[in-house]
């Protein structure tokens, strides 16, 4: 099963969308200390998922919803 979802960080103020297969995984990594946009932020929290069957169908949503560049439409979709 494929997801794409949304996290938050009040730290920062800012979402974060993705895409995975293992969305367990994928969040202890965006809250380790690393380089990229969620490294350095250990309080990232999902506040939206949404699954797919397959693998090209989560992609797509997530530019989608990367696509709408606002924190208002972001908000509505969760």
């Amino acid at each position: 099963m494929f997801c794409a979802y949304i996290l938050y960080s009040e730290v920062r103020s800012k979402y974060y969308v993705g895409y995975t297969s293992n969305l367990e995984g994928r969040l202890k990594k965006h809250n380790t200390n690393h380089s990229g946009f969620t490294g350095h932020t250990s309080d990232w929290e999902i506040v939206w998922t949404e699954n797919f069957k397959t693998n090209s169908e989560a992609p797509k949503r997530e530019k989608q919803i990367k696509s709408w560049k606002s924190k208002i439409l972001i908000n509505k979709v969760n």
